[in-house]
């Protein structure tokens, strides 16, 4: 059973030289995401005057988000294993592949990460405002419903592509899968909920711009998802052995 795995860790693996370096690293690549996702969006609003939601604002938040994840687990996947984000951490760490107190340093690192992002946009561009996370037309169950489906999906990529130990020569790709499952899920989500997927990205901007209407639905809907999904892929496809593809094909 996946929780049979769970482990507290020793006060070392929050303190020290090569905790503190995944720390820094997850503080960078979650700083790199937030400030390219957060500010194509803003650069969005100042070219379309802040105009009503369109379907190209959201192919561009899409694709944003989708490239800058991709780059934010490459350059972090070798450092801290490229999480960037505390609902991937959460997943983790269900499937005993993260001890709890790693896990918080990760996490206090990416809101950190977050939070500097949208200060240095705020400042960068001028005093415009960072843009929270809001629903659209849906109840807050609704939302919460919706972000443990989407961030299911995308824990559920990274035990298939990143975790999973018969992965194989898919793990090359894991970081392209990543960022591919968020930008097709925010092109379904983001019309409803913003498709968060990630408290540190929802976190940020809330802060900064002090504004945190239905915020707990941006943390108990991807941490529930991400727990599923842990506990779904590891119980039944970590747990049991299954024959592995051939892969001299990739």
């Amino acid at each position: 059973m996946p929780f049979n795995k769970v482990a507290i860790g020793r006060p070392e693996e929050a303190s020290g030289p090569d905790a503190l370096k995944a720390a820094l690293a997850e503080f960078i690549s979650t700083l790199i995401f937030v400030f390219a996702g957060e500010g194509s969006g803003m650069a969005y609003g100042k070219i379309t005057g802040d105009g009503a939601a369109t379907p190209a604002g959201l192919i561009v938040a899409a694709l944003s988000h989708a490239f800058a994840l991709f780059v934010a687990v490459s350059v972090g996947a070798n450092i801290s294993g490229g999480h960037v984000n505390p609902a991937v951490t959460f997943g983790a760490f269900i499937g005993g592949n993260i001890t709890l107190l790693r896990g918080i340093l990760y996490i206090i690192a990416q809101l950190l990460g977050s939070t500097v992002a949208c200060l240095l946009l705020k400042f960068v561009t001028g005093g415009l405002t960072t843009t929270g996370f809001a629903l659209s037309g849906i109840s807050v169950w609704n939302a919460f419903v919706f972000e443990i489906v989407l961030t299911f999906g995308l824990v559920y990529t990274v035990y298939a592509t990143a975790v999973d130990p018969k992965k194989g020569n898919i793990g090359i790709v894991a970081p392209l899968a990543i960022g591919f499952i968020v930008g097709a899920n925010i092109l379904v989500g983001g019309a409803f909920t913003g498709a968060s997927m990630n408290p540190a990205v929802s976190f940020g901007p809330a802060l900064v711009s002090w504004s945190w209407e239905s915020q707990w639905v941006y943390w108990a809907g991807p941490l529930v998802g991400a727990g599923l999904a842990a506990f779904v892929y590891d119980l039944f496809f970590i747990n049991h052995s299954h024959e592995q593809l051939p892969t001299t094909d990739y």
